[in-house]
């Protein structure tokens, strides 16, 4: 007997029909004895829609964070309402719970909540009682029952995190894609699908942008040990493991992928006193807001006078509650400007093993050169290198920079 969570995402439940494949996939693919825990994005892209609907309401609906909360977690739950009902009418036992149902508790950060306990009673009960048990991932509840969602590819984090809280066999996230690649196979053609990859690279490409796996589920694996199996709805074929070392030959490549993210937008406070604490005090109020901030650069203005510039990198979905907090700083500062530029995308390659290797940097810099694009801002970590580049050039460098690093047999 197994006890296997299984995470299908929103293009794998996207229509009825698609629903219905996944409800007959599971029950072909179920062994008598196992036990089946469901986590299940919203349909399609009801996610967007519903995000654009609140637009309709206020263009910047994000400012009322418990509200979107409110709003977004019903996209899951028409999921699991449907996927349920498709179990029952293909004759399996099945019940549809609630993240909060689940046992999942956050902390109070709206719409970007973290998973602070999960105390899975229900589902274990569900499950004795011959049930698959099918939960809306992307959710939870705060101490006081406020809905708390937890950020775009939250349902990623609910499905390694209920796998850890059951100790589950195995976590299985199901996708469009059959495995993690060397770069988007919808922007590089020549992608190559890995066999396997470490958590801490996996982290990094998905913090950098790859869309197939959210960070902190993926830090949230390593945490527990779980491996995760990355597969396609669509396909048996083996997918990708994230564990925590190597097995086989996958170690050989320098550099594991090329990540890319075009929500970025970019932030510049121009002319600040270089004195010490003034990089806190523009950080620590957009921190307090719980905006993320990413590639950060400060480059000295004027020596005379003692004045520095400060750029850095944000989510644009940040950008509206950024700019205000950044506005007011600039001012109490008697800041030149504060500039914004939406027109951006960050490209970066990730790979334990350039550590040790000289020429990465040199080498990735180069392959943008010869395509004739130019470099905005560079950031780098352990196992990554960052660039900050025009939108309309991010695929050119990306294909540029795989070609670089994958070159085609």
């Amino acid at each position: 007997m197994a006890l296997i969570v299984k995470k299908f995402g929103g293009s794998s439940v996207g229509s009825t029909e698609k629903i219905m494949n996944v409800a007959k996939r599971v029950i072909s693919e179920k062994k008598p004895e196992d036990q089946i825990v469901m986590v299940v994005s919203a349909m399609g892209d009801t996610t967007d829609d519903l995000i654009d609907l609140a637009k309709k309401i206020n263009k910047d609906p994000y400012r009322y964070e418990r509200e979107m909360d409110m709003l977004l977690t019903t996209g899951e739950q028409v999921s699991i309402a449907l996927l349920t009902m498709a179990f029952k009418t293909l004759g399996q036992k099945a019940i549809s719970l609630t993240g909060p149902m689940a046992g999942m508790h956050t902390d109070s950060t709206h719409t970007k909540g973290r998973i602070m306990d999960i105390t899975p009673k229900r589902v274990e009960e569900e499950l004795k009682k011959g049930n698959i048990v099918v939960v809306a991932g992307f959710q939870g509840a705060d101490d006081i029952g406020d809905p708390v969602t937890l950020g775009r590819g939250g349902s990623d984090t609910s499905a390694v995190a209920l796998a850890g809280a059951l100790h589950a066999d195995s976590c299985e996230i199901f996708t469009d894609v059959d495995g993690i690649y060397s770069a988007d196979p919808r922007v590089e053609p020549d992608a190559r699908r890995m066999k396997e990859i470490t958590y801490d690279e996996m982290l990094e490409m998905a913090r950098l942008g790859a869309g197939v796996m959210q960070p902190r589920s993926v830090e949230m694996g390593k945490h527990m040990g779980i491996p995760i199996h990355v597969r396609s709805t669509f396909t048996n074929k083996p997918g990708t493991i994230i564990r925590e070392d190597y097995t086989m030959e996958e170690k050989d490549f320098v550099i594991r992928g090329v990540a890319h993210d075009a929500k970025v937008a970019k932030v510049a406070v121009l002319g600040v006193p270089n004195n010490p604490g003034i990089a806190r005090s523009i950080f620590m109020p957009l921190a307090d807001a719980h905006v993320d901030v990413d590639m950060i650069v400060q480059s000295i203005r004027n020596i005379e006078k003692n004045v520095t510039d400060m750029v850095f990198t944000i989510a644009s979905d940040d950008l509206g509650r950024a700019k205000e907090i950044v506005d007011k700083v600039a001012n109490d500062l008697n800041a030149i400007a504060v500039l914004v530029e939406k027109d951006v995308a960050k490209v970066s390659i990730v790979g334990a093993g350039m550590l040790g290797s000289p020429g990465i940097a040199a080498r990735m810099f180069g392959a943008l050169a010869d395509a004739g694009i130019n470099i905005d801002v560079i950031s780098t970590s352990e196992i990554s290198i960052s660039c900050l580049v025009k939108k309309a050039d991010m695929e050119k460098a990306v294909n540029a920079i795989h070609e670089e690093f994958f070159p085609k047999k």
